[in-house]
């Protein structure tokens, strides 16, 4: 099983202008999770309308289990899941009366879709709010309601968009657990700017910056790139500045009159610093750096 992408590109039109959202990009998707990081304006919500069926590229293919999706949406359709970035809920109903909405979208018999929603509603844990109106649901409880519809065909391809955005750590890290709960041997894909939300659930990183992939590999292969890239310094603060200027900083912490500074540079950037390990967020800050988007070339999200 596996999500093969050849060569994709995608631009949108706003009169004159052209707005390049995906440029080229190729990339092979197997079974466990993906994690899609880049920033905003990367393009990663217009590839994942496109690999949800949403809307076509411009160009390039897209091969489910060997079968074009571009000229044959419904292919990937029967074995799709999707949780959009922003996703809304009819807030007069309950939990179970929206799934049963959706299950009836889903082509699911009534019979299936009620032993069906009876267990995702145990295994997201809301049972005890399960005839509750949708409007009384806490942003991690809605969340929790997105991926229970996502789930009532039993996908095989799971795209997740931003899920995190507006929970709270305790409902992020309860997100991140379900699912590494529901890998398997399906293919997810969780698509984040956030990198603290993919770096111990992903078997697999993409980073994606202005329309281009720019790495995919393992986490591991990430750190491993990243050797003598990282290190840390305690200076003062009358230097912060031009550090910050001349070199990227992935954290600081202040230390009473100074502040000491994780740094990523190519050579050591002081004699005063030292070498320290390597953080994933020191791979995503550094490689999304080496690349900036074009002059003159619009990007679209």
């Amino acid at each position: 099983m596996q999500l093969d992408i050849q060569s994709l590109s995608h631009q949108y039109h706003s009169g004159k202008t052209a707005k390049l959202a995906i440029n080229a990009l190729s990339l092979n998707i197997k079974p466990g999770i993906l994690g899609l990081l880049g920033p905003n304006g990367a393009g990663k919500s217009s590839l994942m309308r496109i690999l949800a069926t949403i809307i076509k590229p411009t160009a390039g293919k897209i091969l489910w289990q060997g079968q074009d999706i571009v000229k044959s949406p419904q292919v990937l359709r029967n074995e799709l899941g999707y949780l959009p970035q922003y996703f809304g809920v009819y807030d007069q109903l309950s939990a179970i009366e929206f799934l049963h909405y959706i299950a009836s979208l889903k082509g699911l018999t009534q019979s299936k879709a009620h032993q069906v929603i009876a267990e995702l509603i145990n295994k997201l844990n809301l049972t005890h709010v399960a005839n509750m109106p949708l409007k009384g649901y806490s942003g991690g409880m809605k969340q929790r309601i997105g991926i229970a519809q996502a789930l009532l065909n039993d996908p095989k391809l799971l795209i997740i968009d931003e899920p995190t955005v507006g929970l709270d750590p305790h409902e992020r890290a309860n997100f991140r657990q379900l699912l590494t709960e529901l890998a398997g041997e399906r293919c997810i894909i969780f698509s984040t700017h956030i990198v603290a939300d993919v770096e111990s659930i992903a078997n697999h990183i993409a980073i994606m910056n202005a329309g281009q992939l720019i790495q995919s590999d393992s986490p591991n292969s990430l750190l491993q790139k990243m050797t003598n890239k990282c290190w840390q310094l305690t200076t003062d603060f009358n230097e912060l500045k031009h550090i910050q200027h001349e070199f990227i900083v992935s954290h600081s912490v202040r230390k009473q009159n100074n502040v000491v500074l994780n740094i990523v540079a190519d050579h050591c950037p002081d004699a005063r610093a030292t070498a320290r390990p390597p953080s994933l967020e020191d791979a995503y800050l550094y490689f999304t750096s080496m690349q900036q988007p074009q002059a003159g070339i619009a990007r679209a999200s």
